[in-house]
């Protein structure tokens, strides 16, 4: 079956203005939500055969790394000596400069126990510091967040976190429960946005009985304001020492609850939301697909 020539002409039209904005400097990132073009087959398509521009290359700093790291392997360094120098893995020094011969052993075990150890802590510096950057690119391509965005993060983040009604159990409130303090602080901007006031909150620690209880109180206090008032009393999860707690650290201060008084009308609304998002990501999910 042949396409129709009005496709074709759309299609042309739509690679024209893809190449005018990749040559104005664009990334596939930018063009695709500038043409609203999120096929990655479509969009490769409309690319094709122009290169893009400088600012997206890389530079491929591992081919500098593979030459440095076979310049020492010729002069007699090992693989561990080499992850100390260089900060990379072992593993891609091995691929490197396996072709090479094998330098004679020329200190004990222990010493080069000592070496792996050393280039070991080298490769997780790295490593952490290749993590922070990926987190921090990440968070700037975030933005300032409208309010509609902000509605939808806080509708997903109660529905995976918040309670819920349960055939066993019809109740309908709004309790949300959670130990990270920036998902609370998101938790606490939504409820904001939705009007609900600070008088309708109430709070509740939750904590192993042999944590810092009074710490951890006065932790959640001051994340709210420091309005103790509104805090009911805390439950205290009772201590298994067979348990190997891996949360059981200094840093570790429980879980808050957030319960909104008078909830019932909020809580369908936020399963009304809900189920609107879900319609909502399926059709707009077969319309992409078809």
């Amino acid at each position: 079956m042949t396409e129709s020539p009005g496709r074709y002409a759309d299609f042309e039209t739509l690679r024209e203005q893809a190449l005018t904005l990749r040559r104005e400097g664009l990334s596939r990132r930018q063009i695709r939500d500038r043409l609203h073009v999120h096929n990655n087959d479509i969009l490769n398509r409309l690319l094709q055969g122009e290169p893009p521009p400088e600012w997206t290359k890389r530079p491929n700093a591992k081919d500098d790394l593979r030459a440095r790291a076979r310049e020492l392997r010729a002069a007699g360094m090992t693989y561990d000596q080499i992850q100390v120098e260089l900060g990379c893995s072992k593993s891609s020094i091995s691929l490197w400069v396996r072709d090479l011969p094998k330098p004679e052993r020329k200190r004990t075990r222990e010493e080069a126990s000592a070496i792996a150890r050393r280039g070991w802590e080298t490769t997780l510096q790295r490593r952490d510091a290749e993590r922070r950057e990926t987190e921090q690119a990440a968070a700037n391509e975030i933005g300032i967040m409208t309010d509609r965005e902000l509605f939808l993060v806080g509708v997903g983040l109660y529905w995976s976190e918040g309670t819920k009604r349960k055939p066993h159990r019809p109740q309908e409130r709004v309790t949300f429960i959670n130990s990270d303090p920036r998902m609370i602080e998101v938790y606490l901007a939504w409820l904001r946005l939705l009007g609900v006031s600070e008088d309708r909150l109430r709070f509740h620690v939750h904590i192993h009985e042999s944590a810092d209880v009074g710490a951890a109180e006065h932790f959640w206090a001051e994340l709210i304001g420091g309005d103790m008032g509104r805090f009911g009393k805390t439950t205290l999860k009772r201590h298994n020492p067979t348990t190997n707690r891996k949360n059981a650290h200094e840093a570790y201060r429980g879980c808050l609850m957030v319960r909104v008084l008078q909830s019932a009308d909020l809580y369908r609304r936020v399963e009304g939301w809900w189920c609107g998002i879900v319609g909502a990501a399926l059709v707009r999910d077969r319309e992409k697909r078809t």
